[in-house]
């Protein structure tokens, strides 16, 4: 399996596959396991001590936005906090983000309903830190067609990145060059500073 086929596979699947518990179903190891798998060895020349982590939902509901997320365990180990590079499924479209983000559930837990206020403007100040990266990651808003404060948190959240169509995906020389600018946003974000505006 490529990077391409997993993330593919995910945005193609993931809606039908809804319709099912997730509890053994094939397409959550392939969120949980096939696609970090494959994620850790695309990273491997990138030397780099990333913790990969990818999540259909918890328990026995499917999230509405599945991620599969990159965590520098020196920032953080959790997409609750920190920041970290993401790649992030709408539900709304075929295709995927790739996202450098900021965590949402402290930015929530901390600034109750004014957490998207505060992420939009926290992820402002960080697009103009990380100005050298605007041309190659252009992307500075995202939507991700789902209602609910997690979802519409990952938008708020979102810094700066990519987004591919579903053809797109194909390309694997693209998604790793890309990949290795997205980590190299995140790399530069740890030495500039972090999330302390």
């Amino acid at each position: 399996m490529s990077l391409g086929h997993a993330l593919r596979r995910i945005v193609e699947e993931y809606p039908l596959a809804r319709t099912d518990p997730p509890a053994g179903h094939p397409l959550a190891h392939v969120i949980r396991k096939g696609a970090p798998d494959e994620l850790r060895r695309v990273l491997a020349p990138l030397d780099g001590p990333f913790l990969v982590k990818g999540s259909p939902g918890r328990g026995s509901h499917w999230a509405a936005v599945p991620w599969l997320a990159v965590f520098d365990p020196a920032v953080t180990t959790s997409a609750t906090r920190g920041y970290y590079l993401v790649y992030l499924f709408p539900a709304h479209r075929e295709a995927v983000h790739l996202s450098l983000a900021q965590g949402t559930v402290a930015a929530i837990r901390e600034h109750g309903p004014r957490s998207g206020e505060y992420l939009r403007a926290s992820g402002a100040r960080l697009r103009q830190r990380l100005s050298d990266f605007s041309d190659v990651l252009p992307v500075s808003a995202i939507t991700l067609g789902s209602v609910g404060e997690l979802p519409e948190g990952y938008e708020a959240a979102h810094i700066l990145g990519l987004t591919y169509d579903l053809a797109e995906l194909g390309d694997e020389r693209r998604l790793r060059a890309d990949l290795a600018t997205g980590i190299a946003a995140y790399r530069a974000l740890k030495a500039r500073g972090g999330l302390i505006l």
